[in-house]
């Protein structure tokens, strides 16, 4: 091979790095999707007026961060008496009761339930709950959960975020849709995971573990 050859091979391999280094790098923090359902998380004191005193629940499936999808269900009731049925406790027993659902569900069920972080109840819409040994009214404890990314300590470090951080995420499909307002929780004991409810998978076209890329 004599030198012209091997600088012309060099131009090549030269011309080939510089036109992938121009090429558009992706970029942001690539998050898999989990979409919840409707749930409801309990006091144990009222897990015993719903199914009776020292019932405690038992656990179906292991969730993130400790929590587990339980094989109770109850049935929740809007202010007119209408009606949703079988809808999943996660576990474990909770400080405070909370329901959380989807806007399609405040508008099934006649409420006005506030779009809230999970844990903020207060002066949310009220909700009556049956089970098989009884039934409970909350003057308070239904909301719309906010979109949010479970992150543990490793992620947010590598992505450059910390708890309680506010992100835009895109979901590069045939929908093409961009999320706002979406919260950074972080704990050790969470896997990444960004939380949609069902009304916004459906409307962006996102599935179960389809992935979306944090733009910040």
């Amino acid at each position: 091979m004599d030198i012209s050859q091997v600088e012309s091979i060099t131009r090549m391999v030269m011309e080939a790095i510089n036109q992938a280094q121009s090429q558009p790098q992706p970029k942001g923090f690539l998050v898999p999707v989990g979409v919840s359902a409707r749930h409801v998380h309990l006091t144990q004191e009222h897990v015993e007026v719903l199914f009776g005193k020292g019932y405690q629940l038992t656990k179906k499936k292991d969730l993130m961060g400790g929590q587990f999808a339980s094989n109770e269900q109850v049935t929740i009731v809007g202010l007119k008496l209408r009606a949703i049925e079988n809808v999943r406790i996660l576990g474990p027993v909770r400080k405070q009761t909370q329901v959380e659902i989807s806007a399609t569900d405040a508008r099934t069920l006649g409420i006005k339930a506030p779009i809230r972080e999970s844990g903020n109840v207060a002066g949310s819409a009220p909700i009556a709950l049956v089970g098989p040994k009884g039934a409970l009214y909350l003057k308070e404890g239904c909301i719309i959960a906010m979109r949010h990314i479970h992150m543990s300590p490793r992620d947010a470090e590598a992505a450059g975020l910390k708890n309680g951080d506010v992100v835009s995420v895109k979901a590069d499909n045939e929908r093409g849709t961009i999320f706002n307002h979406v919260v950074i929780r972080v704990n050790p004991s969470f896997t990444l995971e960004m939380h949609i409810d069902t009304d916004e998978a459906n409307a962006a076209g996102i599935k179960q573990g389809d992935t979306v890329t944090i733009m910040k």
